[in-house]
């Protein structure tokens, strides 16, 4: 068997270990929060009206952490190394990844079971973004965006750690209804496991397609479990911290050149890019709280998916609109990098963005004359301030 195949073999079993252990694990998490009856209770922002847990994320890090170390360990002593990288080399830094995913998850579990101030995790979240600027995983370059190619490390690094808690953040407030975190989750890792494929990166691709393989089992009970059988939950914030710094872990690894001779410029736009949707909506909210005088780190009901139930919109509909225009900007990046600088990329994007929430907000404007009624129970709330309560 040659080491093509073995390396194919590799990332298919690590798929495979992580939905199978994603499958045995859900259940019994199922069980445990109607046992002690742990259940995100539905309030005036939240889309749901039946208690349903929200403690699915908690099967990711640990089936994650089981399948990487189990596969590498197995390929590593069965035949010749799986990356061009050194072994020492990808497993340091992979200790300051999961000592960084640590973190964001008990921190998560934490906020999950009995609820942590957004200072807390801000925090949090800093350190776990500087344990990955540790492990070497910083930005060294804009790509040519503005006319930026190589940064010093002064700017490199700080950078990078606001890139990291933007990205997590971003998957973490996207999560508001059925299957639309983990359904963007998917189609980013699926496009990020193929690049890291073709760039012959197998341990950091098996990190993605290990992410992926645990989403699937998920995404599925989230979809469509029912609540009223006990069938459905959430990931929770346990869930969607570590989806957040898994895929900014990637997505930098993604911004380095693949080779001496190329600036990592294409590589880096077509990898944001599946990411567009989170972090244009984050920008968005953000301003539109700051306009409002209100905390920008408390959430309202403004984000694109309440926007879009407000068109009338089914949640079914809201999530396969949303998953149709990450899917547009990612085929669209692809075809503008081969043409365009990374700036005109970005200026493109921001252009469709823009004309698209004019678009949105004309439709909620005409469905709140002909359903007034509808209109008035998507009055946005802000909640208080938890380290306040």
């Amino acid at each position: 068997m040659n080491l093509g195949t073995l390396n194919y073999l590799f990332l298919a079993g690590g798929f495979a270990v992580a939905v199978l252990l994603g499958m045995a694990i859900i259940p019994n998490i199922l069980f445990i929060s109607y046992k002690k009856q742990l259940f995100d209770i539905p309030d005036g922002r939240k889309v749901h009206k039946t208690p349903v847990p929200r403690l699915g994320g908690l099967s990711f890090f640990p089936v994650i952490l089981i399948t990487m170390a189990l596969n590498i360990g197995l390929r590593y002593i069965s035949g010749p190394p799986v990356d061009v990288f050194a072994l020492s080399e990808t497993a340091i830094e992979l200790l300051f990844i999961f000592a960084g995913l640590t973190m964001l998850y008990l921190v998560g579990e934490a906020d999950d079971l009995v609820g942590v101030g957004y200072r807390v995790k801000f925090l949090i979240q800093i350190i776990a973004s500087g344990l990955m600027v540790l492990s070497g995983t910083w930005l060294h370059s804009l790509g040519g965006l503005f006319g930026i190619y190589e940064i010093p490390s002064w700017f490199g690094i700080p950078l990078t750690l606001l890139i990291v808690v933007y990205i997590t953040n971003a998957i973490n407030l996207i999560d508001g209804i059925d299957g639309l975190a983990s359904g963007l989750c998917c189609i980013s890792l699926a496009v990020l496991s193929s690049m890291l494929l073709i760039r012959q990166e197998y341990v950091h691709a098996l990190l993605s397609i290990t992410t992926l393989g645990v989403i699937i089992p998920f995404w599925f009970y989230n979809v469509f479990g029912n609540a009223l059988r006990g069938h459905k939950l959430f990931m929770g914030d346990a869930g969607s911290l570590t989806l957040g710094y898994i895929l900014s872990f990637i997505v930098l690894r993604l911004s380095f050149p693949s080779t001496p001779e190329s600036d990592g410029a294409r590589s880096m736009v077509i990898a944001f890019s599946t990411l567009i949707v989170p972090l244009f909506d984050v920008v968005r909210v953000v301003i539109h709280r700051v306009r409002k005088g209100r905390n920008p780190f408390l959430p309202d009901k403004n984000h694109i998916h309440h926007k879009l139930l407000r068109t009338g919109m089914r949640n079914r509909y809201v999530l396969v609109t949303i998953i149709c225009i990450v899917i547009f900007f990612i085929g669209l990046n692809v075809l503008l990098t081969a043409c365009l600088s990374t700036t005109l990329v970005l200026l493109v994007d921001m252009v469709i963005w823009t004309v698209l929430q004019f678009w949105i907000n004309w439709r909620i404007r005409v469905y709140s004359k002909d359903h007034p009624e509808m209109a008035k129970s998507y009055i946005e709330t802000v909640p208080q301030d938890k380290d306040k309560q």
